[in-house]
């Protein structure tokens, strides 16, 4: 399965679920997930979280890894150990947008997160 995106260049304007991804051979491995805000508007915050599953079907009631609360374009990087999470076969990225201040009220966000095995982050790093 990785590298590949969770999500794939997205602009978004409410909160909602991204499509999920088989975790194959990375099942129970560690991840490097690299989360890139490329658009925003002033004063709007997102919170980002990755859910995991057995069966595609239940996600559970708690996230297997969350990003801090974000509110600037920039590329984020936090590390997901799945060894806890054994079982969890499927993943898939979760978002809640907030807004305040003046103007048009509706959040607006273009974001995009990839996921690779700490282990190929590893040897392109040595790589270069």
């Amino acid at each position: 399965m990785l590298p590949e995106f969770l999500l794939t260049e997205t602009t978004v304007r409410e909160a909602g679920t991204g499509p999920e991804i088989a975790l194959g051979e990375q099942q129970g491995g560690t991840l490097v997930l690299t989360l890139g805000i490329t658009r925003i508007i002033e004063q709007e915050s997102i919170d980002l979280s990755i859910w995991g599953s057995a069966d595609g079907t239940d996600w559970g009631s708690k996230p297997v890894a969350t990003f801090p609360q974000k509110f600037y374009c920039g590329t984020y990087q936090i590390i997901a150990d799945l060894s806890d999470h054994a079982d969890v076969k499927f993943l898939r990225v979760k978002w809640a947008l907030n807004r305040w201040g003046k103007g048009d009220p509706k959040p607006l966000f273009s974001i995009y997160l990839f996921a690779q095995a700490l282990r190929q982050e590893l040897r392109a790093a040595g790589a270069a």
